[in-house]
């Protein structure tokens, strides 16, 4: 039995702004070292402003919010589609909400929606994961 429902929200984790530091650290852990997200003269001779956010930074954020919600363990789906891009100085706001209570083999698995969004409002990942409860 579990306490999980539909309608429930997942606690919210919201992120430090996005630095250059951040930028480094996740190209360096994630092994993307493309420029455009370290190099600002290669990003303005691309046509950005400057550099922005790995996309995968923020599905890593949406990922950190779910395994605070629960283990990694009991996660059996998780994804994304990018929708804005994330800018330096952004602060990322994660959320989530269970859409549904599903069956799948004999487990029961909460339906999450996830959104990652700026704090001006503007969605930049939203996705689903199903969860193991």
């Amino acid at each position: 039995m579990t306490n999980i429902n539909v309608g429930d929200k997942l606690p919210s984790l919201t992120l430090p702004a996005i630095s250059r530091c951040t930028l480094a650290l996740f190209a360096g852990a994630s092994g993307d070292h493309n420029p455009i997200h370290i190099d600002s003269d290669f990003a303005k001779a691309a046509g950005m402003d400057d550099v922005f956010a790995h996309g995968m930074l923020s599905m890593a954020y949406l990922g950190r919010m779910l395994t605070n919600w629960q283990s990694q363990a009991k996660l059996r789906k998780f994804s994304n589609r990018f929708l804005a891009i994330t800018q330096l100085q952004d602060v990322i706001i994660c959320t989530g909400e269970v859409v549904d209570i599903i069956n799948v083999n004999d487990e029961s698995r909460a339906k999450v929606e996830i959104f990652a969004t700026k704090a001006d409002g503007t969605q930049t990942l939203a996705g689903v994961a199903e969860v193991a409860i």
